[in-house]
């Protein structure tokens, strides 16, 4: 969330940024975020004027009433009460207009970094790297939903009769290869230097607030109501939120973490072709990296997700790109993000595998996540996170670009995980 002494202090830039997102009606919300806060401050005066008031008249009270001039301790104990019915009546302004305030705040994304193109979808995301060459498949080479059924490893209808679409059931040595990648991506993470953990599945509001997944707008989160928690979408959300309404010491930077967990997300209105086997899920498996930094060293700490990443598909041996999205398609939260896509030979596509964000300060300011700087002032650390990875296209990538005749092939960074080397 923006500051509102940000969006005071720099309204052009505010707008500029919004403008390479497409943000509608920016202008209107931003006039109305300056207007309220002008009111929340000018009714701020008058309350710590009435209540500078009040106490003063206090001890007056206590002085007439020592000197025995009742009379005039009474006209004063008047003053006060009328005082306290106006202090009551501004606090209910006050509380009124920072909740104006806060709902007008929730509504603003990020401000974009300069290095965020512009443009409307995703066909205007800039490609800033590429590399691997897409394998030419034999004749008869199958989708991964088909190579899943043949050799029996994913049965996507016994997860629709138990659950629904989009709640694969991993079977045999395709449960195996689910594992190896999780565990293969968890020990390259742990060497980077991120420490492992495992936080709970479930959240509250004030987490699904902190990393801007709340209010959800899209309606993607599956809300367990009778409790008021949410289903993670991402091990981003719990882990980010160690560090919520947390002073840190400057010190204590970088923080690290990575985390494997289930992910759960409704994909609401994800239709069509493109969403077939493994290409989009309601349930998936997703290793995460997140990180804590100093604003001074955020951008670099990016730079360093993205190369560690890219190591991981490089192992892997997979054809893929690396897209700088355009402010079009950024999300909501970002200041900058990278996508990883694998290319998908048999469906003839790309599929996104992981993306790597910077937030800045945009989710510490919802978080409360601060510093002490070296002047000892308190100051907001910036947040980042990356998929490392996300397992079910990156599944589908491995499935069809190492089938051959004889059966799918295991990466040789991942035999020693699985026990085996072929699927056949």
């Amino acid at each position: 969330m923006l500051t509102v002494a940000f969006i005071r202090e720099n309204k052009d830039l505010v707008l500029n940024g919004l403008a390479v997102r497409n943000f509608t009606d920016a202008e209107n919300i931003i006039n109305q975020v300056i207007e309220k806060d002008a009111s929340r401050r000018a009714t701020q005066a008058k309350l710590d004027n009435a209540l500078s008031e009040s106490n003063k008249l206090s001890k007056e009270i206590g002085i007439l009433f020592k000197s025995g001039e009742v009379q005039k301790a009474n006209i004063v104990k008047e003053k006060t009460g009328q005082l306290k019915e106006l202090t009551k009546t501004l606090n209910e302004k006050l509380s009124a207009y920072e909740a104006e305030l806060s709902d007008l705040l929730y509504q603003i994304p990020n401000i974009p970094n300069k290095l965020v193109p512009s443009g409307n979808s995703e066909n205007d995301n800039e490609t800033v790297f590429r590399e691997g060459d897409i394998p030419k498949l034999h004749d008869g080479a199958l989708p991964h939903w088909e190579l899943a059924k043949k050799y029996d490893i994913i049965d996507f209808e016994l997860g629709n009769k138990i659950t629904g679409a989009g709640f694969p059931v991993y079977k045999g040595k395709g449960a195996k290869l689910q594992r190896a990648l999780i565990a293969y991506f968890l020990d390259k993470n742990s060497e980077a230097g991120y420490t492992e953990v495992q936080p709970p599945l479930l959240i509250n509001e004030a987490s699904g607030i902190g990393t801007g997944q709340l209010p959800d707008k899209e309606g993607q989160m599956y809300h367990v109501g009778i409790d008021n928690l949410y289903l993670i979408p991402t091990a981003e959300v719990p882990v980010t939120n160690f560090y919520r309404d947390v002073l840190l010491k400057e010190s204590d930077f970088p923080i690290c973490n990575t985390a494997y967990t289930p992910c759960f997300r409704r994909e609401a209105g994800s239709y069509g072709a493109h969403v077939r086997g493994l290409n989009r899920l309601h349930q998936f498996d997703k290793v995460e990296i997140v990180r804590i930094e100093h604003p001074d060293k955020s951008y670099e700490a990016l730079e360093d997700m993205v190369n560690h990443v890219k190591g991981l598909l490089q192992e892997l041996k997979l054809p893929f790109r690396i897209l700088r999205l355009c402010g079009g398609d950024l999300g909501f939260t970002s200041a900058l993000t990278y996508d990883f896509e694998v290319f998908s030979t048999a469906q003839d596509r790309w599929l996104e595998v992981s993306s790597v964000s910077n937030f800045e300060t945009f989710q510490a300011n919802r978080l409360k996540l601060r510093f002490k700087n070296k002047e000892g002032k308190s100051q907001l650390a910036h947040t980042l996170n990356g998929s490392s990875l996300a397992l079910p296209r990156v599944l589908a990538g491995l499935l069809e670009n190492y089938q051959t005749v004889d059966g799918i092939k295991i990466p040789e960074v991942l035999v020693k995980y699985t026990g085996f080397e072929i699927i056949n």
